[in-house]
């Protein structure tokens, strides 16, 4: 029996399949679609908020019975249904879908607020654990990997753009019409931006103060405060150390489970953004920008199997297998848009299906969240060049040098969440002279490249986890007997 067989067997195995778990999958599926598709003015005297709440909880008991009762999916195939049916619920539904948003927003809370206790926790014990030259050795490794692979992703993109010209042909019309329409969003953004630039960035990672750090989120400070505490408990006696590292091993342990817990609803979360997202936004900004959408997109695919034989060089893990263990943080990823809450799911992912050892993963992983923004340092490059085209603006190698400084130095510091990429982008259009209200130009796909990026991001972070682990002849393959089977 091929894979491909298998696959499809494991995809649609009956379980719980009672003419009871039908019935009620059938009513359930027939009543949300029928709400949906009358006006909800027209069912007054009902309140349009209970017509709302009845009709997204059948929408959701609809798909709970799909997935959970009527076939046995595994999680990945759950992930990707949801994306699948999230599309086209928001296609067919449109901005209705926007109701049921808060589902995907909940979701995202959920994974969120594990991240700091989790990278906290998870970085200083990788660390402490670490023999002193074994942790330099691999943290020069891992940013050198990364700094590499960013500057590279930005090349690719420049690369792309120069030669497709993605800000040529661009109506004139349609131009004015979207400076019009998100000029004032341009501005806000650009008044964001210029509170902060590369050196500051810099200068930022060390925390004056954690607690504001860990109160804020600044992820930065938070690795930054504890790889110094891992190496300060690596140093002294371990009798000493001993209690604060079982302290945080516990923590770590902790929000580990509650990962495992939320994974669960990662379908019906994941259903909820894309469904939103496609909703709220339709076709028509897409379809009028799809030049500069494909050729983006198309740069990310292509960085996206540049990793697989770059795995296979130094590791010997064969492409096929590294790709399929990532399935879940890369759908993760794209329908969250977020590095930063796709972190537990991406450490769990390379320690358990790809063999990188728990001190490895909650060193190098956690680094990447923050400073490997491969697929984000791609967009800044696309985007800087077809703002640039479109305004006719000439841009010589010495910008585009400039460009790949920028962007990589913006990429390192840009926050593992939706939409922050876009803040960066204002850095780099500035240092070379674009106008910033250009960034009007790509607010309307923002979102959809957002996805792309964040997945791509997620994937140069596990390539790093597994070359670096495997440098230090550390990796245990899948294939082995010593490694974790899911």
């Amino acid at each position: 029996m091929t894979n491909l067989q298998l696959g499809r067997r494991s995809l649609f195995m009956k379980t719980h399949f009672t003419p009871r778990s039908i019935i009620l999958f059938i009513i359930a599926t027939v009543a949300w679609v029928v709400l949906y598709l009358i006006p909800i003015q027209s069912l007054r005297p009902v309140p349009p908020a209970l017509v709302q709440l009845i009709r997204v909880f059948l929408l959701f008991l609809s798909l709970y019975m799909a997935m959970e009762r009527l076939f046995t999916i595994k999680i990945y195939n759950k992930i990707f249904l949801g994306l699948v049916f999230g599309a086209l619920a928001g296609i067919l539904f449109q901005s209705s879908m926007a109701e049921i948003q808060p589902v995907g927003t909940a979701f995202i809370r959920m994974i969120r607020m594990v991240i700091i206790p989790l990278v906290f926790a998870s970085l200083l014990i990788g660390t402490a654990s670490m023999d002193p030259k074994k942790m330099g050795r691999i943290g020069l490794k891992t940013l050198t990997y990364y700094l590499v692979y960013t500057a590279f992703a930005i090349f690719v993109g420049l690369v792309l753009a120069n030669l497709l010209q993605p800000g040529s042909g661009l109506p004139d019309q349609v131009r004015d019409q979207l400076l019009q329409n998100y000029s004032a969003d341009g501005a806000k953004v650009s008044g964001l931006a210029k509170q902060a630039n590369p050196i500051e960035t810099l200068l930022n990672i060390i925390p004056t103060n954690l607690f504001e750090g860990l109160s804020s989120g600044i992820i930065l400070q938070i690795i930054f405060f504890a790889i110094f505490s891992g190496v300060a408990l690596a140093l002294i006696p371990k009798e000493k150390a001993s209690p604060v590292l079982l302290f945080f091993e516990g923590i770590n342990e902790t929000m580990i489970k509650i990962v495992h817990i939320a994974i669960k609803l990662a379908p019906y979360g994941v259903f909820a953004l894309i469904a939103a997202v496609i909703g709220s936004f339709g076709t028509n900004i897409l379809v009028t920008l799809l030049k500069y959408t494909i050729i983006t997109i198309s740069g990310m695919i292509i960085l996206n199997f540049t990793y697989p034989p770059v795995v296979k060089l130094f590791s010997g893990m064969s492409p096929i297998t590294f790709m399929k263990g990532i399935r879940s943080p890369q759908l993760i990823a794209f329908s969250t848009s977020s590095s930063s809450a796709t972190l537990p799911v991406t450490i769990e992912t390379c320690t358990e299906k790809l063999g990188v050892p728990m001190d490895i993963a909650s060193f190098v992983l956690p680094l990447g969240a923050t400073v490997n923004m491969n697929g984000t340092a791609l967009y800044h490059g696309v985007s800087a060049v077809f703002i640039a085209q479109v305004f006719g603006i000439p841009l010589g190698i010495g910008d585009q040098l400039m460009i790949v400084l920028t962007a990589t130095l913006a990429a390192i510091g840009c926050a593992g969440a939706p939409m922050a990429g876009i803040l960066m982008l204002v850095i780099v259009l500035e240092q070379v002279g674009i106008p910033t209200e250009g960034i009007a130009l790509i607010f309307g796909v923002e979102r959809i490249l957002d996805m792309f990026r964040t997945a791509i991001n997620i994937t140069g972070d596990a390539s790093a986890a597994v070359v670096i682990a495997a440098t230090e002849g550390e990796l245990t393959p899948p294939e082995s007997p010593n490694s974790v089977n899911l």
